[in-house]
Order: C-alpha cells, then structure tokens, then sequence
C-alpha cells in the first residue's frame, strides 16, 4: 500500500551512496546526511526523476491512495510528505548547487545558515512504515505523550511519542525540519519506555514526594511546574 522512491547515485557522487535507502555502498561517508527539499506545487515526482538522472541519492516517500474517477477507481502513489523529498548529500561538496538547480526543486529546509540536516534515524523510521505497508497519516508537528520504543512487531526499534486514545494508541513519529508528524497505529504491549524519561519521569515523582507544602521553599529539582 505504501512505497519509497528511492535513487542510488552515481560515480559523481560516490561520496554520498551509502544511506538506509541506498543497498549500493562503496566506504562509508561520514559528512554525507539527509536534506529536505521543497518542490514547486505538484513537481515532487519530476524532481525525483531528474535527481535520479543526475546521480543524486534521494528519497521520494510515496503512499498509495484510491481515487473515484466517474466510472471506476484508481490507484495513485502520491507523496507522503506533499511538497518535499530527501536528498543525500556532503553540504561543503558541488553537491548542493546541482541539487538547487535541479527542475522542480525550489530550495533546502533549514535556517539562515544553510541547510539543517535530518537524523538517520527519522528517515530510518519513515522507510520501515512504508517497507512494512502500515497504515499512516502525516500530520502537523505533534509531540505529546510519552516517549516510547517499540519493542516488538514489525516496527521494532522505531522510537516516537505514544499518543493514548479511547480504542487506538498511535506511535508519533516527528520530523522537525518538516514540521510534521507521521502517526501510525500501535498496541500499547509493543511499546516500552525510553529509559531517560523513565528516569526523569522518576526523579519528577520523587521530587514532587518530596516537596515542602510550604510554597515558598525552593527545592533541588528545576524546571517543574509548581
């Protein structure tokens, strides 16, 4: 139900091929990470194309949806992320320039200083939604809950927010410099805490037992709300 567009690279840019999309790799490249990308309305395929043509390593997460036309329904492979892909790449190389000045490609995600790079781990977890044909929803930037891993199931290793609801529990998966959440279905018995806020949801509640009901006294824990 779900699929990556994913390109490899080439020789010019041999440098940047080894990522968690690309199963080509020469030696590993330490100052290559994932960049997003904004595309011009509608152009997230065409620059995905022209990337591939270039010899750029990028990913193209792409979900499928079913579309009723008047006389029968089709399936589409749409964008998960509307308006941006992922590019892999050295920001000090050439690399940068060609990816600015591919068709369809409008300009990097990021600040003043340049381009803002995404973890591994979040690109990691994209794929492993898609590879495993979940169901999933992109979604504003969300962070509630509790942070949790998912121990066992296809989603094994995966960390995000757990966000508890009357019937489902959804495993919040946040990219930052998108600004978007991608939420997928979980059972609370396939999560675990993440043991630093296991750990500081503990010292929280130690502290809060702890506390004088004399409201002026300060204590050692900072940054709890009285």
């Amino acid at each position: 139900m779900y699929g990556p567009y994913c390109g490899r690279g080439s020789d010019a840019n041999a440098d940047c091929r080894v990522g968690v999309m690309d199963p080509v790799s020469d030696e590993p490249a330490m100052d290559c990470n994932w960049f997003a990308v904004w595309t011009r309305s509608r152009q997230e395929k065409v620059a995905a194309s022209m990337l591939e043509t270039l010899g750029v390593p990028h990913y193209l997460p792409l979900k499928s949806e079913v579309r009723q036309w008047s006389d029968r329904k089709q399936t589409v492979h749409v964008p998960l992320f509307s308006g941006y892909l992922f590019v892999r790449m050295n920001p000090k190389s050439d690399g940068r320039l060609q990816v600015l000045k591919t068709p369809g490609i409008a300009g990097f995600v990021g600040n003043s200083s340049g381009p803002l790079p995404i973890p591994d781990r979040q690109i990691e977890a994209i794929r492993t939604v898609l590879t495993q044909r979940l169901e999933c929803s992109a979604l504003p930037l969300l962070e509630e809950g509790d942070r949790v891993r998912v121990a066992t199931g296809p989603l094994a290793g995966v960390e995000g927010f757990l966000l508890r609801g009357n019937s489902i529990s959804r495993l919040l998966i946040s990219i930052e410099m998108l600004h978007k959440t991608l939420a997928v279905s979980v059972s609370r018995d396939d999560v675990e805490p993440i043991e630093s806020t296991l750990r500081l949801t503990r010292q929280s509640e130690s502290c809060l037992n702890q506390a004088s009901p004399n409201p002026t006294r300060s204590g050692p824990c900072l940054g709890m709300a009285s």
